[in-house]
């Protein structure tokens, strides 16, 4: 999960996938044995399901535009719905954030896409990750739903997946970013059971007992990067609750912990466990994995991605009627078409990778290459 400058509490962020800075946790603990409910869930059948993704002007509807484009290739028999929600001018946006009109054009014609509206009330530009709980509200209700960053790729048939749309959940490709580790901070176990008590739910069955106490790992956290469940309403509306309650109305265990712009992050696991969810369980392990890629930026897809994700994008975006759109934007251009990306994937040697995001970033930085 999901950047090294430290943001405060209800301060702006202006992009609606921007990376959300990375710490280095505490030393890694024994072999995790998984005692959440979804290692006894059994599989099933599998079933069609809507996916849903946030689009609009500047990166997000390239990204987007490759979603859709990895999507076709790989799932080819999709028996969903790929929904694209779009923003609308208002009040909370200082630009139009609607999608170009040639992009538009081959999400619809060519990729089969519906792109949905919906009108911020809550967040917008001043906190763009708070799009995917709104965004949640275009969805048919009571429909299976996978909700996915546009900066991720689809690398194998979803539907061959084994769902339990049943049991939320969401991706477990994270770092311990957030609660921030403080001089005066109550600890992991505080701030965490004081959210769940803030809404009546149950804390201890969250835990993963096979790590230590005051480790970021023994707590429900996820990556928002994708997140699944069976009604998009209910999860929504509870979405929205607990994030704009968090937001407005923090535990005092919270009151030095900064929200911006890990709020979804902090609302996420208290949503999952609120509709009888928790960890993803193996039949979930394609997701971040042979399934999907969150790569989050160009760079970081060079940089640490393997070489079949690197080969698939560049397969995608060389495609005669997608390469001229996707060389308007200027990160596009220069990773996949003028050698930025090679430069990149030469920075680091495939057999010792950095193990944190950060690291990353500071080499790709240091040589001018970093961008999004």
């Amino acid at each position: 999960m999901d950047g090294s400058e430290q943001s405060q509490a209800k301060t702006v962020s202006n992009d609606a996938n921007a990376e959300k800075p990375a710490r280095k946790p505490r030393a890694k603990a024994k072999a995790k044995v998984n005692n959440d409910a979804a290692l006894n869930v059994p599989t099933v059948a599998k079933s069609a399901f809507n996916i849903l993704i946030v689009a609009q002007a500047g990166r997000l509807q390239y990204e987007a535009l490759l979603f859709a484009a990895a999507l076709r290739q790989n799932t080819p028999n999709f028996a969903g719905r790929l929904i694209v929600a779009e923003p609308q001018p208002s009040a909370h946006w200082d630009h139009d954030p609607r999608i170009a009109p040639h992009i538009r054009k081959l999400l619809q014609e060519t990729y089969g896409a519906t792109i949905r509206p919906f009108t911020n009330t809550l967040f917008g530009q001043t906190y763009p990750y708070g799009n995917k709980i709104e965004a949640l509200a275009t969805l048919p209700a009571g429909e299976n739903f996978i909700f996915f960053d546009t900066d991720t790729m689809i690398l194998g048939d979803l539907s061959q997946a084994q769902i339990d749309f049943s049991h939320p959940t969401a991706s477990m490709r994270r770092e311990g970013t957030w609660p921030v580790e403080d001089l005066y901070w109550p600890g992991y176990t505080a701030i965490w059971k004081s959210l769940y008590d803030k809404f009546d739910l149950p804390f201890e069955q969250t835990l993963d007992l096979s790590e230590p106490d005051e480790y970021w790992e023994r707590y429900l956290y996820f990556n928002a990067g994708w997140f699944l469940g069976s009604d998009p309403v209910a999860f929504s509306n509870l979405f929205t609750r607990y994030a704009t309650e968090i937001n407005e109305d923090p535990p005092d265990e919270l009151v030095i912990q900064p929200l911006n712009p890990w709020l979804d992050q902090v609302a996420l696991p208290l949503v999952v466990t609120a509709l009888g969810g928790g960890r993803p369980g193996p039949a979930l392990d394609g997701f971040d994995g042979a399934l999907t890629c969150h790569y989050r930026t160009l760079p970081l897809l060079y940089a640490r991605e393997s070489d079949t994700v690197v080969a698939q994008f560049e397969q995608i975006v060389n495609n005669p009627d997608l390469r001229p759109v996707f060389a308007e934007y200027a990160p596009f251009k220069r990773m996949a078409f003028q050698g930025d990306g090679a430069k990149v994937r030469g920075l680091f040697n495939r057999e010792k990778l950095p193990r944190f995001e950060n690291r990353y970033r500071q080499i790709i930085k240091a040589e001018g290459l970093w961008m999004r």
